[in-house]
């Protein structure tokens, strides 16, 4: 009779929270911000790598680039070497499409920022792009909506053709078919021959706003000076190395790299894109959880506190369940569980709020979230284990009271 079954202990344990709410709602915060955190962050992350393993690849796996650059400068020291490299040109991508065995397609691309315009209307920072005419069938392949790609001879011969992207399309021809317009890039007109398919945003950022070019019309209108990428695609992944070693062993040569020396260049590959963006994603991620469990770490402290309050507070209560039967396992076994309810409530707060979160800056960021089922199984334990854990003191130091002692104990 004395003894309270898991039922009815939660059901305590609810009791208590509804009848106090502002401190069980002060009692949680720390839980609640906590849960919220990491279910935001993880959710956010998780939809980010879902994105970034299939669109943010910008060559596909069989692809790599050569660049004067490398992606990421590990100081200002080797920044200021890589400055000092000659830079890529032309010739080196016509000497790898002349000898380079293990490569099937060879281009190469140059960029700058440009204002557009087509009568009144115009559009700034609109990404222009030089690019030989198989360029758009390496790593990130460009399908059209409309018309045709660049061609041989428009390579060959700079003529004042281009290739728009939907954003372009969308804010200079809102009304009308954009093929055969003349745009003016710049202080230039060029005739539009293609419209390429839209691919939205990529971490925020637009992926239809640019312009492409033949590569020699872009040298001829913004000069030679500007080192070329060369993007390459090969047979097949597994021919990739190989090709790397061909490219390698041909530019060091042209270049008289000394024996010994590193590469004046750099490659480039899908698998280096993600790694950076592992390395990225990883600090802010831990940095979340740190601060997460700073939280939590405050929520099991005030947890702890309040259900020393309840000890207080029902000692005589206590005292009457254990003159009637009650052993001290149950006891313990029902602050516990008061405990353990008190802080998954927290928790499954948490993780509503979080989830909301997620998904209003997915709405304004654009970028993705992506609901995992585990992370929910995880926060729901880890709120658990918190009230256990901080609710073995007071429920242990409410099974060692004497039971004469609490029932002389005054309401």
């Amino acid at each position: 009779m004395a003894r309270i079954h898991l039922g009815e202990s939660i059901s305590m344990a609810m009791g208590s929270l509804w009848g106090h709410k502002l401190r069980s709602f002060l009692t949680l915060l720390g839980i609640i911000i906590g849960v919220l955190t990491i279910i935001a962050v993880v959710s956010i992350i998780q939809g980010l790598n879902d994105y970034v393993y299939t669109k943010f690849a910008f060559f596909g796996a069989n692809d790599f680039s050569v660049a004067k650059f490398s992606m990421i400068s590990i100081s200002i020291e080797e920044m200021r070497k890589q400055q000092k490299r000659k830079n890529l040109t032309i010739e080196d991508m016509r000497l790898l499409q002349r000898r380079c065995q293990h490569c099937e397609l060879i281009g190469a691309t140059l960029s700058t920022g440009r204002s557009v315009k087509y009568r009144n209307q115009y559009l700034k920072a609109v990404s222009i792009n030089g690019v030989t005419h198989q360029d758009h069938l390496i790593g990130s392949v460009m399908e059209l909506e409309r018309g045709y790609h660049l061609r041989k001879e428009d390579e060959q011969r700079s003529r004042y053709v281009c290739i728009i992207g939907s954003d372009v399309r969308d804010t200079l021809f809102p009304y009308q078919d954009p093929l055969g317009k003349r745009l003016k890039v710049g202080r230039h007109n060029f005739l539009i021959i293609g419209v390429a398919e839209a691919k939205g945003k990529l971490l925020g950022f637009s992926q239809d706003n640019f312009v492409r070019i033949p590569i020699t019309t872009f040298q001829k209108l913004y000069g030679t000076r500007q080192s070329v990428n060369i993007n390459i695609h090969t047979v097949s992944q597994e021919k990739m190395a190989l090709a790397q070693d061909e490219v390698r062993t041909l530019l060091r040569s042209k270049r008289h790299v000394p024996y010994g020396e590193p590469d004046d260049f750099t490659f480039r590959t899908s698998d280096q894109f993600i790694d950076i963006y592992k390395s990225a994603t990883t600090g802010i991620y831990f940095a979340m959880i740190a601060i997460s469990s700073l939280a939590l770490l405050v929520g099991g402290i005030v947890v702890m506190n309040i259900m020393l309050v309840a000890v207080t507070e029902r000692t005589r209560e206590i005292g009457i369940r254990m003159a009637i039967g009650a052993r001290r396992n149950d006891i313990l076994f029902q602050f516990l569980v008061e405990s353990a309810t008190l802080s998954t409530f927290g928790g499954a707060i948490g993780i509503i709020l979080g989830f909301t979160l997620a998904r209003i800056v997915s709405a304004i960021t654009s970028m993705p979230s992506s609901v995992n089922p585990a992370s929910i199984v995880v926060a729901i334990c880890v709120s658990a284990s918190i009230g256990l854990f901080f609710g073995m003191y007071p429920a242990n130091k409410a099974a060692k009271l004497d039971p004469i002692t609490a029932l002389r104990t005054e309401l």
